[in-house]
Formats: C-alpha cells, sequence, structure tokens
C-alpha cells in the first residue's frame, strides 16, 4: 500500500499554530494548487488543500511561512470524522505533511529553497503521535543546489563522457 501527495501551491492565509493538552506542535494552513486546465469560460481553477503539520515542522512553518508564499507539501493523505455540534457526522480530508519546502524568500531578490522535515526515524500514527521516543531533529536547510546554473561553463573532460 502507498500513500505518498506531493502538492505546489501557495498559501490561502497565515498558518494557525496551537498545542495538544500534551504540549505538542500542531499547525494547519491550506494551500491553493492550480488545476492543469481552464474551464469553460477560460479562467483558471484551484482545488485548496489543507494541511497539518506535527511539531518541530510545524513550529517552523508558522514561523515562516505567509499568507501568498509559493510552498512544496509532501506528507499522506488522511481521512478522518467527527460527530458535530447538531449531532452530524463531518468527514474530513486533509494532508498530513512530513516534508515542508519554502519555495520562495521572504526577502524579495533572493530566492532561496528551504527545506524541512519531521524525519526523526519514527512514523506518526493517525492523532499525530510519535511511534518513536527518539528526539525529533532539527530542521535542515538545503539551500546548496550542486546542479544549479550559474552561467559558466562545465568542465569536463571527454574521459568523463560515456560516449
Amino acid at each position: 500500500m502507498l500513500n505518498r501527495v506531493i502538492l505546489i501551491g501557495r498559501l490561502t492565509k497565515d498558518p494557525e499554530l496551537r498545542y495538544t493538552p500534551a504540549g505538542v506542535a500542531v499547525t494547519q494552513f491550506t494551500i491553493a494548487v492550480d488545476r492543469p486546465f481552464s474551464s469553460s469560460g477560460g479562467e483558471r481553477e484551484a482545488d485548496f488543500i489543507p494541511v497539518v503539520t506535527w511539531r518541530q515542522l510545524a513550529e517552523t512553518c508558522a514561523n515562516y511561512l505567509r499568507k501568498g508564499r509559493l510552498t512544496a507539501v509532501e506528507g499522506r493523505i488522511q481521512v478522518r470524522n467527527y460527530e458535530n455540534n447538531e449531532g452530524k457526522r463531518v468527514y474530513v480530508t486533509e494532508v498530513i505533511a512530513d516534508n515542508v519546502r519554502f519555495l520562495e524568500s521572504n526577502r524579495e531578490g533572493s530566492p532561496r529553497e528551504e527545506s524541512y522535515s519531521n524525519n526523526n526515524g519514527g512514523g506518526y500514527n493517525a492523532d499525530g503521535g510519535s511511534q518513536s521516543n527518539r528526539p525529533a531533529q532539527a530542521p535542515r536547510s538545503t539551500n546548496v543546489d550542486p546542479f544549479k546554473d550559474d552561467g559558466r561553463p562545465i568542465d569536463i573532460s571527454e574521459d568523463d563522457l560515456p560516449f
């Protein structure tokens, strides 16, 4: 079985950071993802997808993500349900993110890509509880792109070519 999703979109509003009674950070936000086609009227449509992050990743997202920022989210789809105040069953579908990439910088003129994840060696169960007792790792930044084209010619000898 496989349940993985990767989305790229823009935040519709600033993330909301809360803490569970046990003190675990959880952040919720929604990203707008453009559909690959236009409507019959020629207008572009988008899907608005709720995203949830936990622990250190939740705090990082709350600190650095803002409305309108282009973001990539990797995680799994989760469907949960509850009974509302009127006694009706409500179903919620959301992405539980374990990796978030900030695709735009907060500052103008210096595009950067930063990646943060909740990979601490253990999985996460449906309510966000860790299945590992190991502490979460600090966020890691991947600002160095070894394949970035900086405009200079690439120095490759003929012996390095496979053909």
